[in-house]
């Protein structure tokens, strides 16, 4: 049975969630420019992703006022709750900038630092995923309606579809595109979205065999990693580890464990 704060929780983080992906689905405007960058020029913040961290955390402070806040564009309190809100308003911000439709609003909230219900609205795919802890995961759409997520069955690793996203940063992305490379032939292919947390819901979805990625942020996994662990999926970072910033694997079982050992071995985390 699931606790009701979690399942408050959860519906708070639905109804953020849903206003906010309006808002930069209706309401982005034609002429949108970047507005800041962070690790790197090409790394950009737009004036929505700052107008959409304001909608989710002012609604979330008018039903829990003593909750803290971890955001990307900013938002940090402590809290006085237990509760904290980790959010990412736009996930995938180059794609929602030229117009491409795999972005998301990615919303947890963590309970003494545990993870313990997440949203992931993907409006240009008409999607919501969520889940609690303990709950399963679920998600909705205009096409199949609301359903409990599964991750697909096992499959060798030569037969698992794979996505994963390159850092900002070129010495970075250039090691990354090294590793993809050694990948490529042991796998059935690659893909690269540009969003993890869409990737971590494919996951859950069955779409993906598995996703890995390195320099992922908190708010950029929070949800997602819920979400994908409910459905069933493995999660972690290097081996024995947690998902990370150094490395962040989700899989189905049966691909989970190989590719984190490839993952390894080619040294995916390594500066």
């Amino acid at each position: 049975m699931t606790d009701p704060l979690h399942t408050e929780l959860l519906e708070i983080a639905k109804e953020a969630a849903r206003r906010a992906g309006e808002l930069l689905r209706d309401g982005r405007p034609a002429d949108l420019a970047v507005a800041a960058t962070k690790s790197s020029p090409i790394d950009v913040v737009t004036e929505m992703d700052i107008a959409a961290e304001k909608l989710i955390t002012a609604l979330i402070s008018e039903h829990r006022p003593d909750d803290g806040f971890l955001g990307e564009e900013g938002a940090s309190s402590e809290g006085s709750s237990g509760i904290r809100w980790v959010i990412d308003p736009l996930d995938g911000t180059v794609n929602y900038l030229y117009g491409l439709p795999t972005w998301a609003v990615s919303i947890a909230a963590e309970q003494d630092g545990e993870t313990v219900a997440g949203v992931v609205e993907i409006p240009m795919r008409g999607e919501t995923y969520h889940a609690v802890r303990g709950g399963g995961a679920w998600g909705s759409g205009a096409r199949e309606g609301e359903r409990a997520l599964s991750c697909r069955p096992a499959a060798p690793l030569d037969q698992a579809l794979v996505s994963t996203g390159f850092n900002y940063v070129t010495e970075v992305r250039a090691h990354q595109a090294d590793v993809a490379q050694r990948l490529i032939p042991l796998l059935r292919d690659i893909r690269r979205s540009g969003s993890a947390a869409v990737d971590l819901c494919d996951v859950a979805a069955g779409r993906l065999d598995g996703y890995y990625e390195r320099g992922l942020h908190p708010w950029d996994l929070a949800a997602g990693d819920l979400i994908a662990r409910e459905a069933g999926a493995l999660t972690g970072g290097r081996p024995g580890e947690r998902p990370a910033r150094d490395l962040t694997v989700a899989a189905t079982p049966g691909v989970f464990e190989p590719l984190q050992r490839l993952l390894e071995d080619f040294g995916a985390w390594h500066d």
